[in-house]
């Protein structure tokens, strides 16, 4: 893997803005692969349960586990629970242990209190935000110590469940868009359609 620097710049890249939140995402995803000592998902070796929301910095953060841990949503190896938090849990699949990583309360509360946090506050987009506000938070950010703002917990095992990928698919028979069988579904008309042309929910 590269080294943090460059790391972070292709999470600068992937992320679109330079904000605090990213990189603590980024060493937090870093952290909880150390923890388990596994190395970044090829494939779906990795999951992950991330615990944020939207509309706020959880955002941000999720971004740079993205970019650390390789648990994409093209991989399907990501789920997002919505509970605002800026928190998730890291799991290998080869073996079931999982360890859940979380952002120290006093050290969110401060940042939350930060110069840059008080621009977005006011509406200012992020990448508008002066470089002399947001790098020294970020160079802050990159510098710390992980027992600094992480809360790891201990590693705990859970049962996987493995599936097969799907890759077999037919064309609507209504809109003729192809479709995966697994998402296929028989209309009120008989027809085998998908999801779109059913009529149904997923």
């Amino acid at each position: 893997m590269e080294n943090f620097e460059e790391l972070f710049e292709t999470a600068l890249k992937f992320h679109g803005h330079k904000c605090p939140a990213m990189p603590m995402g980024l060493k937090a995803g870093l952290a909880a692969m150390d923890k388990l000592g596994v190395e970044h998902s090829k494939d779906k070796e990795l999951a992950v349960i991330a615990e944020t929301g939207k509309g706020h910095a959880a955002g941000c953060f999720l971004d740079g586990v993205m970019v650390a841990t390789g648990c994409t949503y093209g991989k399907s190896n990501i789920e997002k629970i919505y509970y605002n938090k800026l928190a998730f849990t890291l799991i290998d699949n080869n073996t079931g242990r999982s360890v859940r990583v979380s952002i120290k309360p006093d050290f969110l509360e401060k940042a939350l209190n930060s110069p840059f946090v008080q621009k977005r506050k006011a509406g200012v987009p992020p990448q508008d935000i002066a470089p002399e506000i947001t790098d020294p938070l970020v160079s802050k950010v990159k510098g710390l110590d992980e027992s600094m703002f992480l809360d790891i917990g201990e590693i705990k095992t859970r049962e996987i469940k493995k599936g097969k990928g799907v890759f077999e698919a037919k064309r609507c028979e209504n809109c003729g868009e192809l479709t995966f069988v697994n998402k296929l579904r028989i209309g009120l008309d008989g027809k085998t359609v998908c999801i779109g042309c059913s009529g149904y929910g997923a």
